[in-house]
């Protein structure tokens, strides 16, 4: 093969990369990983367990062993691989969910406005749907419910790196802004014996908290709110993970400020975020800033990028941890 007919190969498969995608999403919708928990199985067998079409199962299946997810074995059998225990439902580490989440239409739609973005400067989510993406999962419970695990499952893993990463012998208090369920303030807990903390995110998301658990029995509080409202007062730390990247400048600074009026003044902040690298290579962060753009306002940035938003909060930056190519962490005190 030439040259140019390679390049021509890899500008059609990057062309229908979608393909892979819709493939993934609905593995992970009808739990085919589960289905071979057990070993290898037919198809047909599949099929006649799940309620699905045989043959269309089999042309899928054989699609993304191709990919590596899933492996046909010699007799036509279908088989798990690496990639397709982490569809499983019940194993560590499992990204079912969130896989599955994002098959829904609201990001289909959106990415499909991207064009159009590209000649108006707006946002396809709320071009397609009429408003802000957060705004909308509020008021859809159940996909908000939805969405809400699947990032959980997502920084599971990630959360217990965060934790290890950074030195919380200093403090006694931490507040973790935009928390979520709590899966990020429950890793910290649970490496620091000495430690309290807050959670602080909309009243529905934290109703649905991971923090109730034996081993940090007395030494946690979830507080529904909007931190763009308040913040509570008080922490020796407060850490703002996946938070930033999901809003304008503007916002990032008022998110910033209110956190800096709640630190004491010996207090820290702790900015959790993929950093954008400099280079041509792919990288996660790009990745989520595609996200970004077509969902939500916000955007990723570079180091210099949210180091400035700090400094225009008040804030002083300090030590860079990188943890994964999913964050890093940025240390600030009050300027």
């Amino acid at each position: 093969m030439d040259e140019s007919t390679d390049l021509t190969e890899q500008l059609i498969d990057l062309s229908v990369g979608y393909l892979r995608s819709a493939a993934l999403h609905a593995a992970a919708h009808w739990r085919l990983a589960d289905l071979l928990a057990d070993g290898p199985r037919s198809a047909e067998d599949m099929a006649a367990e799940a309620g699905l079409h045989g043959p269309h199962l089999a042309r899928l299946l054989r699609f993304l062993a191709g990919h590596g997810v899933f492996r046909q074995e010699e007799d036509g059998r279908f088989a798990l691989t690496p990639l397709a225990e982490l569809l499983r439902e019940d194993v560590p580490g499992s990204m079912r969910a969130y896989v599955d989440v994002h098959g829904n239409d609201i990001f289909w739609r959106s990415a499909a406005g991207l064009s159009d973005a590209l000649r108006t400067g707006g946002n396809p989510f709320e071009e397609q749907f009429g408003m802000p993406f957060y705004k909308y999962l509020f008021a859809h419970r159940e996909l908000g419910a939805q969405f809400d695990t699947s990032m959980a499952s997502f920084s599971e893993a990630l959360s217990d790196q965060v934790a290890a990463a950074y030195d919380f012998g200093a403090a006694r208090t931490v507040v973790d802004v935009g928390g979520g369920r709590g899966g990020q303030l429950r890793a910290i807990l649970r490496r620091n014996a000495h430690l309290e903390g807050t959670l602080l995110d909309l009243e529905p998301v934290v109703a649905g908290h991971v923090l109730d658990v034996p081993e940090l029995s007395g030494r946690w509080r979830a507080v529904g709110g909007d931190f763009f409202s308040a913040v509570p007062e008080g922490g020796d730390v407060y850490i703002l993970k996946h938070v930033l990247a999901s809003w304008p400048d503007e916002q990032c600074v008022q998110i910033l400020e209110g956190c800096r009026r709640a630190m004491p003044d010996d207090g820290r902040l702790l900015m959790v975020n993929a950093l954008v690298p400099e280079g041509n290579e792919p990288h996660p962060s790009k990745v989520v800033d595609m996200t970004m753009l077509t969902v939500l306002n916000g955007k990723g940035r570079t180091q210099a990028e949210y180091e400035e938003l700090m400094r225009k909060a008040g804030l002083a930056p300090g030590q860079v941890l990188h943890v994964s190519p999913h964050a890093a962490i940025i240390e600030a005190a009050k300027g």
